[in-house]
């Protein structure tokens, strides 16, 4: 058919050909095309979420920043943090403000440090349980609906007896195993999108880790202050 010909009245369009398919696999079906629905919406959420972290950003301000804090300039280290929205420069922001604090300790710095830390890593892992979740989810469906539509085809076969028709019962069949392929086509990419997101939460965990222990590992304000005190009352 000339692709610049109109379609015949009666000729089904997109929509019906999908409500179609969709009727082919029962209700598993429907329930397996929510899923990817949701599963699409997840990703797509994520990687925006992740992107506003600046989980690909690579860190360069923030390790300018420690770099400052290192040479013992706190001040234009904390001025470099203060605008950004990272996830990487809010824990060095927040381990430069602990260990710059008198009233805390190194050990009351550590254990605020690694308080923001497991929030902010809560944020960029959040929504990884549903994707896990859609993964696990989408074989099961695909196989009940497969199991639901074979028990159908041979309760069919058993109806017609001895006039049965293998075109018939090699229909059910292949419809019913469309649920399967369904649950798979889901399940896959939500496994791969999974995997992703995971090695992109390590190596955020890897870089805090790295630039928290770095920045509370300098020589503590309050750490020095005691020394110089101990110091001064050696020499007198």
């Amino acid at each position: 058919m000339d692709p610049a010909l109109p379609l015949p009245p009666d000729a089904p369009g997109l929509a019906d050909r999908l409500a179609q398919f969709l009727a082919m696999g029962g209700p598993a079906m429907w329930a397996i095309a929510a899923l990817s629905v949701a599963t699409l919406a997840l990703i797509l959420w994520k990687v925006a979420q992740l992107f506003a972290f600046g989980a690909w950003s690579g860190g360069r301000v923030t390790e300018r920043a420690v770099a400052l804090w290192q040479a013992g300039q706190d001040a234009q280290a904390l001025a470099l943090l203060a605008p950004r929205r990272s996830i990487r420069a809010q824990l060095a922001r927040a381990a430069m403000t602990a260990a710059a604090n008198p009233a805390l300790d190194r050990p009351a710095a550590e254990a605020e440090a690694a308080r923001v830390g497991r929030a902010l890593l809560a944020q960029a892992t959040a929504g990884l349980r549903g994707l896990e979740l859609a993964a696990t989810l989408g074989p099961l469906l695909g196989l009940l609906g497969t199991v639901t539509g074979m028990i159908a085809a041979f309760q069919a076969l058993q109806d017609t007896g001895a006039r049965a028709d293998p075109a018939t019962l090699a229909g059910g069949i292949w419809e019913a195993l469309l649920t399967t392929a369904a649950g798979m086509a889901v399940a896959i990419p939500a496994s791969a999108a999974l995997t992703w997101f995971d090695s992109v939460a390590e190596t955020l965990r890897h870089d805090m880790e790295d630039a928290a222990t770095r920045i509370l590992h300098r020589a503590h304000p309050a750490a020095n202050g005691r020394a110089q005190r101990a110091t001064d009352r050696a020499a007198e």
